[in-house]
C-alpha cells in the first residue's frame, strides 16, 4: 500500500453545519463521522438533479499539482489519495464522510455519477466543491476545493451542480 502524505495549500472556506441529526451517513468511511473518529469530513450534499446512479467523493493533496491528478499516479508517487463511493439513497437527505490520513488542509471533489458509467460525463454528471462556486466550464480551481480537517470531523455542505443553459456552463439543478 501506498505511504500517505498530507500536503497543504492556499485556503478557501466550506460552508460549516450543525451536528446531524440523525441522518443516515453513507460511504465505507460512514463509522468515522458517526463516531466522531476523525480526522474526517462529513459532506451534507444538497441540490441533487434527481436520485439515479451514485455518489462519489475524492480527497487530494491541496496543491495545483496534484488535485484532479489520476489517482494511479498520485499512489505511485507516495502521495494521498481517498476516494469514497456510496449508492445513491432512494429518500432522504444525502450524507457522505470522508476520512483523511492526518489533520491538515486537502483538496475535496464530489461528483454525482448519473449515467453509472464511473466515468465524469459533463453532458449528465453533477459535481460540487467545498466553497459552492459556480463552477463553470473550465476545470474547477484548487482554491474552490480546499478545506482544513480537524483532528475530529469537520461538517460541510456541497451544492451539487449540473451542466445548464443554452451557452452550457455548470450551476445548481433548477436555477
Amino acid at each position: 500500500m501506498a505511504r500517505l502524505i498530507a500536503a497543504t495549500a492556499t485556503a478557501a472556506t466550506a460552508v460549516l453545519l450543525p451536528a446531524s441529526a440523525g441522518a443516515a451517513v453513507l460511504g465505507s468511511d460512514a463509522a468515522a463521522c458517526i463516531k466522531r473518529n476523525g480526522p474526517a469530513i462529513e459532506v451534507a450534499v444538497t441540490g441533487l438533479k434527481d436520485r439515479t446512479g451514485s455518489l462519489k467523493l475524492e480527497l487530494y493533496p491541496a496543491t495545483e499539482e496534484d488535485f484532479l491528478k489520476d489517482d494511479r499516479d498520485l499512489i505511485a508517487e507516495g502521495k494521498f489519495f481517498r476516494r469514497v463511493r456510496a449508492a445513491m439513497p432512494a429518500r432522504g437527505s444525502v450524507t457522505l464522510c470522508i476520512k483523511a490520513p492526518d489533520p491538515g488542509r486537502y483538496a475535496l471533489f464530489f461528483t454525482h455519477d448519473r449515467d453509472g458509467k464511473n466515468k465524469f460525463n459533463v453532458w449528465t454528471d453533477g459535481a460540487g466543491l467545498p466553497s459552492n462556486e459556480k463552477l463553470g466550464r473550465a476545470k474547477p480551481q484548487l482554491a474552490q476545493a480546499v478545506v482544513t480537517v480537524p483532528r475530529g470531523v469537520r461538517r460541510i455542505a456541497i451544492r451539487a451542480q449540473y451542466l445548464r443553459g443554452i451557452i452550457p456552463s455548470f450551476g445548481p439543478a433548477g436555477k
